[in-house]
């Protein structure tokens, strides 16, 4: 009797470990897995508490919101950040680009930061948002947004070339940092699943383009910038330098800035650091699924999921490894053991900005061109006179004089002699009553031009 009571206990420890060993493994494999979760089994359902009728409290389990890979089939909330200062030029083009994006727009919570502002960003932020969300298929209506006004003193100006400055860079980076870290921060909510930044001046970028970045399913991930450039410059050029794999002489760079606030720019000539960068890796024939693991990432399309931010990663606005902002956000990203990815192949377009040496050779181009034309149109215009000047016009000539004669009246000629008096009588000499009968002679001659004097006329009655 002791015996089968021991088998029984002994039988029900071992299934007890069975049991504890296979929810242990479940857990191991499939609870960070995407395409299963526990939470679709019935007994591993968690315990979900009932606040519908307490008011006031709203409850929201972290776990829901971990961001799917197929997030626009499962409902996944994204927010859209985008930072604007002096952006009103680019709006119409930034909502002509929301309102043909194939995510479900109602999924799509947008947030605007509009700082240090000079132009009409508000307005016209205002006008697009009021098209946008007045359209008569809801569909096409975004979820909640949000528009947040504060300036940060930015006193770097809005040309390529003040942004782009050697100079400028490190305070720059930094100013930008804290913007980016307020609007997030103020932004985030508990049911976002992914975060998605953008740039307001992209040109070009493909309308799936959430779901192509999102089905990677990675932790943060940037495709490849480039952007268009005249056919005088070469027609494109790699845009976004930021997006790189870390490199030895990058590290050896970093150890020998001893001041704590400097901050490493990519793709300056002060600082060499032979990095693997994105852009450089791009093949317009390569596979657009290609993955990249980077250190370092630009700013212009970043998409992550809300974790990572929820968890203490953000854009540092100080020197973190001698970086700051978003090529600092991928490092610290990476410290917290988040992956952090590019796509070499999969491109989208920045628009074409002129920096103050294009600007100056496009005038020189300008010029060149006005000197060209108006010494075209002087050498054709000399080369006609010449041409008028040394034509032989003797047949002309002979042939219109033929066209005269043939056509002149010689009898009308005669008829019509004019009658030259080369007298040398001044009339100047002639008393006023000698001029007066002089003119009544004339005028009774003009009256009786035909009248004769009479053979045996005499005057005197003789």
């Amino acid at each position: 009797m002791r015996y089968k009571n021991f088998v029984n206990h002994s039988t029900l420890v071992s299934t007890c470990g069975t049991l504890l060993a296979v929810w242990v493994l479940f857990r191991l494999l499939f609870s960070s897995s995407s395409s299963f979760s526990l939470n679709t089994l019935p007994f591993f359902k968690p315990f979900v508490p009932n606040f519908k009728n307490v008011p006031g409290v709203e409850y929201y389990d972290l776990r829901n919101y971990q961001g799917d890979r197929d997030g626009w089939q499962r409902g996944n909330r994204i927010l859209f950040l985008v930072p604007l200062r002096d952006a009103a030029q680019h709006l119409p083009r930034f909502f002509g680009h929301m309102s043909e994006l194939s995510y479900p727009h109602n999924l799509i919570d947008m947030s605007f930061l509009v700082s240090d502002s000079s132009d009409d960003t508000m307005g016209e932020l205002l006008h697009h948002l009021q098209i946008a969300q007045s359209q008569k298929d809801r569909n096409k209506r975004f979820g909640n947004i949000e528009i947040f006004e504060k300036d940060f003193g930015q006193a770097i100006g809005q040309s390529f070339s003040d942004r782009h400055g050697f100079a400028a860079q490190g305070p720059r980076r930094k100013l930008m940092a804290r913007a980016r870290n307020w609007l997030g921060s103020v932004t985030l909510k508990p049911y976002h699943s992914w975060v998605y930044w953008r740039d307001v001046d992209v040109e070009i970028a493909p309308i799936s383009i959430m779901e192509d970045l999102m089905h990677h399913d990675r932790d943060v991930i940037v495709p490849n910038v480039w952007r268009p450039l005249p056919d005088w410059l070469g027609n494109i050029q790699p845009y976004d330098l930021n997006s790189w794999k870390e490199s030895e002489a990058g590290i050896q760079l970093a150890n020998t800035l001893t001041d704590e606030d400097s901050v490493i720019v990519e793709g300056y000539p002060e600082f060499a650091t032979w990095r693997t960068h994105l852009a450089y890796m791009r093949d317009p024939n390569g596979n657009p699924e290609d993955e990249m693991e980077l250190d370092g990432i630009g700013g212009v399309s970043i998409l992550a999921k809300a974790k990572v931010f929820r968890t203490g990663s953000h854009f540092p606005a100080f020197s973190f490894e001698k970086h700051a902002e978003t090529e600092a956000f991928g490092k610290l990203s990476r410290r917290m053991n988040y992956n952090v990815v590019g796509l070499p192949h999969y491109v989208i377009w920045h628009i074409y900005e002129p920096s103050t040496e294009d600007l100056k050779h496009m005038a020189w181009m300008a010029e060149e061109e006005k000197r060209i034309l108006d010494e075209t149109r002087l050498r054709e215009f000399y080369d006609r006179i010449w041409e008028v000047g040394f034509d032989d016009v003797r047949m002309d000539w002979s042939d219109e004089r033929q066209s005269i004669l043939k056509n002149l009246d010689h009898t009308e000629a005669y008829e019509n002699q004019i009658v030259v008096d080369w007298s040398d009588n001044d009339e100047s000499d002639i008393t006023p009553d000698e001029k007066v009968q002089n003119r009544l002679q004339e005028e009774v001659i003009d009256e009786h031009p035909q009248d004769e004097v009479p053979l045996d006329f005499d005057p005197d009655n003789n």
